[in-house]
């Protein structure tokens, strides 16, 4: 088949999900591609409030792209994951820093101003009950037209795969914690 028998679409729906690591670096990737082009991108990030590497690059590139590129941090933390969670952040606190920063990715893949709209971890918010899987529909289904959207995280509900356009499982083979080594800072975060 030669491309010339292709269409182009307007916008897509990317998920990037699985076990494996690289979920976020992908959307950072993408991120990258669509500011090349000249986009406009709008970051969202749930579950991460901590000092990512992530944050860091995107508060230094800012200035550079202006109102091209718009970031929002509004996780709390992990949620309910053992040694893991935050223990000063109530389930309440959770709950409503998912809505809020639910309402802030509604509010960008709606209004037509982004070509792109990435959801960072939205998927782990969803499979943790802080936001509902049609809540997570309905940001599909709201997106302008024009706006590409993209979701990560582990655990991406199968019943919605109907609604993406390209998924990705990210599918882990190894990885050095499980040898109880911890996260490598530029590698993993």
């Amino acid at each position: 088949m030669a491309f010339e028998d292709f269409d182009t679409k307007q916008s897509v729906v990317i998920v990037y999900t699985g076990e494996g690591k690289g979920k976020t670096t992908a959307s950072l990737g993408l991120m990258t591609r669509a500011l090349g082009n000249r986009g406009r991108v709008a970051f969202i990030q749930f579950i991460k409030y901590w000092g990512v590497s992530e944050h860091i690059f995107i508060r230094d590139i800012q200035p550079l792209y202006k109102d091209q590129l718009h970031f929002h941090k509004g996780g709390k933390g992990f949620f309910q994951a053992g040694e893991l969670s935050e223990q000063h952040v109530s389930e309440e606190q959770h709950h409503q820093a998912a809505l809020e920063t639910y309402q802030e990715a509604l509010d960008c893949v709606s209004s037509g101003d982004y070509d792109l709209v990435i959801c960072d971890e939205i998927n782990n918010a969803v499979h943790d009950g802080l936001i509902s899987e049609k809540q997570l529909a309905a940001l599909v289904d709201k997106r302008h037209p024009k706006t590409s959207l993209c979701l990560t995280g582990r655990n991406f509900p199968k019943k919605l795969l109907a609604k993406v356009d390209i998924a990705t499982d990210m599918t882990k083979i190894k990885h050095h914690f499980d040898d109880k080594f911890l996260a490598n800072k530029g590698i993993d975060f």
